[in-house]
């Protein structure tokens, strides 16, 4: 008795959910009505089938998906040298290693640029800020592929 229980079928329509007990002369035909739906779930452990319409299931799967927003995390890479942290080992007195990490020497900046006339606040690292008293920080950002307009 608590297999012809568990035995039955799902349908739901487009107001209402129902459960039908199935005899095992009446399954075949209510297995080829479920299967002539758009899909049904047949769970292995208690035997019952749940089906639903094509409409219910299109909607669902056509509705426009909306990004999560990602909080904007200053990520510690240079963007003029693209210099970024290196995985080392620390060694201590009895030679014993663990991974650690070395970060890039970055550095807030306001640089003045010719070109706009105004000051342009930058996160670089101090080799990027070298290699811009020697060459400009036009020469740089065009090497680097870095538009300064945006900022």
């Amino acid at each position: 008795m608590a297999a012809s229980a568990t035995s039955g079928v799902f349908l739901t329509n487009a107001s209402s959910l129902c459960f039908r007990n199935t005899d095992s002369s009446k399954r075949s035909s209510m297995r080829t009505r479920a299967v002539s739906e758009l899909g049904f779930v047949t769970s292995q452990l208690s035997g019952i089938k749940i089906s639903c319409n094509q409409c219910d299931v299109i909607g669902a799967l056509s509705a426009p998906l909306t990004p999560r927003i990602q909080p904007i995390v200053a990520r510690r890479i240079c963007p003029f040298t693209g210099k970024k942290a290196n995985r080392a080992n620390k060694i201590s007195f009895s030679a014993h290693k663990t991974k650690k990490l070395q970060f890039v020497n970055l550095q807030y900046k306001r640089i003045w640029w010719e070109a706009g006339k105004r000051y342009v606040k930058l996160r670089l690292s101090t080799k990027a800020l070298k290699t811009i008293e020697k060459n400009g920080l036009d020469a740089v950002a065009k090497k680097a592929g870095i538009d300064l307009r945006k900022e």
